[in-house]
């Protein structure tokens, strides 16, 4: 059955997504060969991709993953109900009230950064701004050295998006073995360290944190810090890459942020929608299910495509254009279900004070001239992003 449904590619274009996100709306369930063993369908619709996410005792996130981990990361390749004993745990640290502490913190980090080249005629943003404002903020919280950052962002992107030709599955499998034992044997002595001196950092919590009445063991949480490390180092710095590249190539858009800032909350929201930066995620079959009269069997794949959720027309009014004014945005960018973004309050927090503070000091910006913006795929990043600051006077 699966060879009569047509082969796609949903890492074809991160660039401009949205034309191939139409493509793939256009047959429910696809299938991706990048020679793998079982079969890997696609599946692109608003509803069908909202369906895998909320049933994970049919869409397994366990081993759905495979990026140089010994064994799975916790708690994203956790399923119900062991899942929840961890959420239990990290919740409480990362939920809407905790996270509100750091709101001063994050303004304050934010304008020094600015600081750093309010006076330059252009910077790369993706250097100058994204990178140091996100992965600065998690080190603190995490109570890691920021002179490692480079270190750190290194191994997220050995691991995310390995330099190999694209298709090379084994150079990349290979690269990112390799740097899972760096992550492993860095962690590993954090963990014995704060074992012996525990600080006021969230990973001194739970190195010293309970589930159900017991002591987490050092496993446990080298897996906790292996998703940490990659998640918290990247896909905020990927969003504001989109959100910066969107605005800057859209002056109507930006002017609206400049002339209403109380708009900002809902740009937050609309723009993860429609430059969503994570654009799959993969999850495995776990027992027979039926989609569009396509049977499905255990050990299978499945890649649920965010973005072409969220630009779904059957979900979204106008779904292709930006609206910051739009209504019932229940868009799937944090994913959903049992392991929607444990981390989506941090990361909406600091993309808001991130607009806010950027466009009261910088409120005309663009993309320098002639430069090529090009995104990754998979996680929709911008390495490179020459932005022009053409507001002299405006400059605070």
């Amino acid at each position: 059955m699966s060879d009569q449904i047509p082969t796609v590619n949903p890492f074809g274009q991160a660039d401009d997504p949205i034309p191939m996100y139409r493509e793939l709306r256009e047959c429910p369930i696809g299938r991706m060969d990048f020679g793998q063993k079982r079969p890997s369908f696609v599946v692109s619709r608003y509803a069908d991709v909202r369906y895998v996410l909320k049933n994970a005792e049919i869409f397994s996130s366990c081993e759905a993953i495979d990026i140089g981990n010994d064994r799975p990361m916790i708690p994203l390749q956790i399923d119900p109900p062991e899942h929840a004993k961890y959420r239990r745990l990290m919740d409480p640290y990362l939920g809407p009230r905790e996270v509100a502490k750091l709101e001063d913190d994050i303004r304050k980090l934010t304008n020094q950064i600015i600081d750093g080249f309010i006076d330059k005629d252009q910077i790369n943003f993706h250097e100058e701004f994204a990178v140091p404002l996100p992965c600065t903020m998690f080190l603190r919280l995490v109570g890691l050295p920021i002179e490692d950052m480079e270190m750190f962002v290194g191994w997220k992107d050995d691991i995310i998006r390995p330099d190999v030709e694209w298709g090379d599955v084994e150079a990349a499998a290979e690269i990112r073995e390799k740097t899972g034992a760096k992550i492993y044997d860095y962690f590993g002595g954090v963990i014995d360290e704060r074992l012996a001196n525990p600080g006021d950092d969230l990973l001194s919590e739970f190195v010293h944190g309970e589930v159900e009445g017991r002591s987490l063991t050092k496993e446990e949480i080298l897996d906790i810090c292996y998703l940490f490390i990659l998640a918290g180092l990247d896909t905020v710095t990927a969003t504001l890459d989109c959100y910066f590249a969107y605005l800057a190539s859209h002056p109507e858009q930006r002017q609206a942020i400049v002339d209403d800032p109380g708009v900002i909350p809902a740009v937050v929201e609309e723009l993860l929608r429609h430059e969503t930066p994570v654009q799959v995620f993969p999850r495995t079959v776990s027992r027979e299910v039926t989609m569009h009269g396509v049977d499905l069997e255990p050990g299978d794949h499945v890649l649920v495509v965010l973005g072409s959720a969220n630009t779904d027309p059957e979900e979204f009014e106008d779904a292709d254009e930006v609206h910051f004014d739009r209504q019932d945005n229940r868009h799937l960018a944090f994913g959903g279900g049992p392991h929607r973004c444990l981390g989506s309050h941090f990361a909406r927090l600091e993309l808001r004070i991130a607009l806010e503070e950027f466009h009261k000091r910088i409120p005309e910006y663009s993309v320098l001239a002639g430069a090529g913006v090009s995104f990754s795929p998979g996680i929709r990043e911008v390495a490179d992003l020459p932005l022009i600051l053409t507001a002299e006077g405006a400059r605070q």
